[in-house]
């Protein structure tokens, strides 16, 4: 089972949108995936068609209830789901008093009979607090959505800086799977050079595979579908495909 974070502390940079449709192509593939939505906002939780739901991820940090209890199915064959919910905002208050606070989500996962699953995903949100914290300690792997727009490169500078602190702190074995670019615009000069950027400084750890700015996956959402349901044959589909592929051989 391959434990991955996708995380990015700015908005708007296709995090949500890159975990249901991540897991959406490798269901696809014939790979069984576990997502955590382990945002206060539970946008994933929402595009799936689950939302306050009394299984939830806040519980895996304020209960004792077993972990095989929050999963549910999705309307999507392969895809199973924690789903987020609202009280996750304060979780950090309501376990502050506990022992390791950082590997509360660790512990939690021990549990999970890993033949059960190919891939676990985790839904961060936009902060670098204590449930992104939870979720890199927790996973092997953190994939770094990134969209070719100039003011996200100095959230990723800090991205980079908290990953260094867990890797040498939390867990020694988190490695970066590669920065996504996202949102990408290839008939526009910036987008172009803002590609050129990243992979300047980040080389081999940039994705080949890029999600193209796409009116159709803007669209998905609000149909409660992912875009390999929404439009099968759409170039955003595509890229999610691609995604998948490259993912599963890095593996």
């Amino acid at each position: 089972m391959r434990i991955i974070s996708i995380a990015n502390q700015k908005g708007g940079c296709a995090k949500t949108t890159t975990a249901v449709n991540l897991s959406a192509a490798l269901a696809e593939s014939k790979k069984k995936v576990l997502l955590i939505d382990l945002d206060p906002q539970a946008n994933a939780s929402q595009w799936f068609g689950v939302s306050g739901s009394n299984k939830n991820s806040y519980q895996l940090f304020s209960s004792k209830i077993p972990i095989a209890e929050l999963i549910q199915p999705t309307k999507i064959k392969d895809i199973y789901l924690i789903a987020g919910h609202q009280d996750l905002a304060a979780v950090e208050k309501v376990v502050a008093n506990e022992l390791g606070i950082d590997f509360l989500l660790k512990r939690r996962l021990k549990d999970l009979h890993s033949r059960d699953w190919d891939f676990l995903i985790i839904d961060t949100p936009p902060t670098l607090g204590f449930l992104t914290v939870n979720a890199l300690t927790s996973s092997g792997e953190v994939l770094i959505p990134v969209t070719t727009h100039v003011m996200t490169l100095s959230g990723v500078a800090q991205l980079i800086n908290k990953y260094h602190e867990i890797k040498e702190v939390l867990n020694p074995d988190l490695e970066i799977l590669g920065f996504l670019p996202s949102r990408v615009d290839l008939r526009t000069k910036h987008s172009k050079e803002i590609l050129q950027s990243l992979i300047d400084r980040f080389g081999n750890k940039v994705l080949k595979s890029i999600i193209r700015e796409n009116v159709r996956l803007a669209e998905a959402p609000s149909f409660g579908e992912t875009i390999l349901i929404y439009d099968s044959q759409s170039g955003a589909a595509n890229d999610y495909r691609d995604l998948a592929r490259e993912i599963i051989e890095l593996g």
